[in-house]
C-alpha cells in the first residue's frame, strides 16, 4: 500500500520513508508550489530530525526551521508569516516507529489527494533537485501571543493535562505555564518512544491515567493531546469525557455572542443537538464530510468562523482556517471562567441525547452491505454526503465505509436510551459483532 494517503504521508520509517525519499519529498513540494519560502517543522519521533534534515537538503527554495512544533504551530507559521507553503515531519499519532509528512500551501492551505498530492507523488518519482538555503526561527513567541489573544479571563481551578510525550508537552510551560491555576502535568516530557500510551486520546487506555489523576485530584477540567498537537479532548469533572461535538457548541456560542449569524461547520457524526443550538444562538450551522480537508475547504468558502469535528479536532478562522489543539484549550478555558461553573454544569443541558460514538464493523464486501442497509432502512430519510446517513424523527445512524480497511464506520443517535438499544440491536444483527 502506497504511504501517500488521501490526507498526508505516512509509513514505516527505514523501510519505507527513509532519507531520500525526504529529500525527494522536499523537492516535489517545492516544484510543485513554486515556491520561494516555506517552512518545515517536526514533531518529537526519534527520527523526526534526521527527516526533516533531509527535506530541507532536497529542496530547491528558501526553508524557514521551526524546529520541534505542533501541526498547528507549522500552519500558523506559514500564514503568519506569509509563506508558500509548509511541511510537518509527523506522523500524528501512529506508532513510534512510523514517520511522515502533513502538507500545506500559502496560508496554511491544506494539500491533499483532490488537491495536488497525487501531482506531488508523481514529482516525487524525479532526483531531489537541492540548493536549498536554511534559516532557523523561534516562533513560540508569536504563538504564544495568538493563542493568548483568546484568553481573557484567567482560568482558576485545578486542570489535568496529559501531552502524551508529544510535542506539545515541550511548549506548554512557555504557552500557558505563568496561569493562576493549579496543574496536574501528565506526559509532559517529550519522548518519540511514547512510554506512557499511544499518543492518541480518542481511546479510552489512553486517557487512563488522566482520568486517575483527575478522580484522585478533584480536577474540574481535563485535556488530552495527541502526538502532533492538532487534536484536544476534553474530561470534565470526575474524568468524564466530553463528546468533541458539544465542545462545538461550546466554542460556536462564544463565537456567535460576538459575531452574530456566523457560519460554523460541524462533521455529520455530530449530535442533532450541534445544528440546533447553533441555531438557537443565531448561528448558520454548515453539515459536512468527515474529514480535515473537506471542513477546511467549506469553511473558507463559506468565510466560516469556526469547525468542529467529533473526533478533536475545532478549526478556526482566525487560524488560517486550520485546526489547533491548544487554541482549542485557550478558548475552553476562557468560557469556562467566564462562565463560572464547572465544565460538567454548562454542559448538562446539552446531555439530552444518546449516541454509540464511532463503532467499526469488520466487513469484507462494503459495498454490498451498504446497500443492504438502505435497503433495509428504505423508509427513512437518506442521503450519500459521506457515507449513508439515514434518518428518522427520533433516531438516525451514519455508516461510512474505510478507505483503506475492510471497516465500516457506524454513528447512531436516539432520543431515549431504550430507542438506541432497539436501535442498535437492530443495526448490530446487520453488521455483526463490532471489532
Amino acid at each position: 500500500m502506497s504511504v501517500f494517503k488521501a490526507y498526508d504521508i505516512r509509513g514505516r520509517f527505514g523501510a519505507e520513508i527513509d532519507d531520500p525519499f525526504a529529500e525527494r519529498l522536499g523537492s516535489a513540494v517545492c516544484r510543485f508550489l513554486g515556491a520561494r519560502r516555506i517552512a518545515v517543522g517536526r514533531d518529537v519521533r526519534l527520527s523526526a530530525p534526521a527527516i526533516a534534515a533531509a527535506v530541507a537538503r532536497g529542496a530547491s527554495c528558501e526553508i524557514v526551521d521551526i524546529g520541534l512544533c505542533t501541526t498547528p504551530m507549522l500552519y500558523y507559521a506559514v500564514g503568519h508569516l506569509g509563506l508558500d507553503g509548509g511541511i510537518m515531519v509527523t506522523a500524528s499519532h501512529n506508532p513510534p516507529g512510523d514517520i511522515g509528512f502533513k502538507l500545506c500551501r500559502e496560508n496554511a492551505r491544506p494539500i491533499g489527494e483532490a488537491t495536488g498530492l497525487r501531482e506531488i507523488q508523481r514529482l516525487h518519482a524525479e532526483p531531489a533537485a537541492g540548493g536549498s538555503r536554511v534559516a532557523a526561527m523561534d516562533v513560540v513567541p508569536a504563538y504564544r501571543a495568538h493563542l493568548r489573544a483568546h484568553l481573557a479571563a484567567p482560568p482558576r481551578g485545578r486542570i489535568a493535562v496529559d501531552c502524551a510525550n508529544g510535542a506539545v508537552g515541550a511548549h506548554f510551560d512557555a504557552l500557558f505555564g505563568d496561569l493562576p491555576m493549579e496543574l496536574d502535568r501528565l506526559c509532559f516530557e517529550p519522548d518519540g518512544n511514547f512510554p506512557s500510551h499511544e499518543p492518541n486520546p480518542l481511546k479510552d487506555e489512553n486517557v487512563r491515567d488522566l482520568v486517575a489523576s483527575m478522580k484522585g485530584s478533584g480536577a474540574e477540567l481535563g485535556a488530552a493531546f495527541d502526538g502532533d498537537g492538532d487534536r484536544c479532548m476534553f474530561f470534565s469533572r470526575g474524568g468524564e469525557r466530553v463528546p468533541g461535538d458539544l465542545i462545538t457548541v461550546l466554542l460556536a456560542r462564544a463565537v456567535l455572542a460576538r459575531e452574530p449569524g456566523a457560519s460554523i461547520v460541524y462533521d455529520l457524526r455530530s449530535s442533532r443537538v450541534v445544528p440546533e443550538e447553533i441555531a438557537k444562538a443565531g448561528g448558520v450551522p454548515v453539515r459536512e464530510r468527515v474529514g480535515h480537508s473537506f471542513i477546511k475547504e467549506t469553511m473558507k468558502a463559506r468565510n466560516a468562523a469556526l469547525g468542529g469535528e467529533v473526533s478533536g479536532h475545532y478549526y478556526f478562522r482566525d487560524h488560517y482556517f486550520a485546526d489547533s489543539g491548544l487554541l482549542a484549550f485557550a478558548k475552553v478555558l476562557d468560557l469556562v471562567a467566564r462562565d463560572g461553573r464547572p465544565l460538567d454544569r454548562i454542559l448538562a443541558p446539552l446531555r439530552r441525547t444518546h449516541l454509540t460514538g464511532e463503532v467499526n464493523f469488520k466487513v469484507d464486501d462494503k459495498a454490498a452491505m451498504m446497500r443492504r442497509l438502505s435497503e433495509t432502512f428504505r423508509d427513512g430519510r437518506q442521503d450519500t454526503l459521506d457515507g449513508l446517513t439515514i434518518e428518522y424523527a427520533d433516531w438516525w445512524f451514519n455508516a461510512r465505509p474505510s478507505n483503506t480497511e475492510p471497516f465500516l464506520r457506524l454513528n447512531l443517535e436516539a432520543s431515549t436510551s431504550d430507542l438506541l438499544e432497539k436501535s442498535r440491536a437492530k443495526l448490530y444483527g446487520i453488521l455483526g459483532n463490532p471489532v
